[in-house]
């Protein structure tokens, strides 16, 4: 089986929705398996609570865990066209798989979320495929052939870097149906990379086994 992480940081629920979308596309792939897993919060309980942070209560990633994954789908708020700081501190903590080539190879993929059309989504996702390219992963973004992401006739999140909704300056606009099918095929598109490159792994060891014996 290949295995992929949905994982994400969510405040309005927004980058949840999408990563809920993002693990039924990758379902959708035959002998594909999907854990969802949010990144933990660093934000005291009074705050979240003060500033309207919605509840979730789906498991916590543990860092220790990645290397399981054969690839990593990972959403993200924009924040000042960057990622959210818990997603930077979550990475900041995966020094040792870097040291010990890890995650080298893995199939690596971004999805975000901002307050506006122009509100740094797309540089968020490309730094935040920055790390992702230090620990030796391959990017996976959202190809044109998804066409839903040239639509012309409603506001449209999302790029060719990776999946993406525009919530609105008060958060209150929820993904449309065009985003979500954008983090569907997202996940997917994600989800065969890693399978096919499995697969052809376990053929490369296969050869191994057979010329060593």
């Amino acid at each position: 089986m290949t295995r992929v992480l949905v994982l994400y940081y969510s405040s309005y629920g927004h980058i949840r929705a999408l990563a809920e979308a993002e693990a039924d596309g990758a379902r959708s792939v035959p002998g594909v398996t999907v854990d969802l897993r949010r990144v933990p919060e660093t934000v005291p309980p009074a705050i979240r609570e003060s500033a309207g942070y919605l509840p979730d209560d789906r498991p916590e990633a543990r860092v220790a865990d990645l290397p399981a994954y054969d690839a990593i789908i990972l959403g993200t708020p924009t924040r000042f066209g960057n990622m959210a700081a818990q997603v930077k501190q979550f990475l900041d903590t995966a020094g040792g798989l870097w040291a010990q080539n890890a995650l080298v190879g893995k199939v690596g993929a971004v999805f975000t979320s901002t307050g506006s059309q122009h509100g740094g989504h797309e540089a968020a996702v490309l730094s935040t495929h920055v790390p992702m390219l230090h620990f030796g992963m391959l990017i996976a973004g959202m190809p044109y052939s998804f066409a839903g992401q040239m639509r012309m006739d409603e506001i449209v999140g999302g790029s060719p870097y990776g999946a993406g909704t525009v919530a609105g300056g008060d958060g209150s606009r929820q993904p449309s149906e065009t985003e979500l099918a954008g983090a569907r095929f997202q996940g997917r598109h994600v989800a065969r990379i890693a399978a096919r490159l499995a697969t052809a792994a376990a053929a490369d060891t296969d050869a191994d086994a057979r010329e060593v014996a």
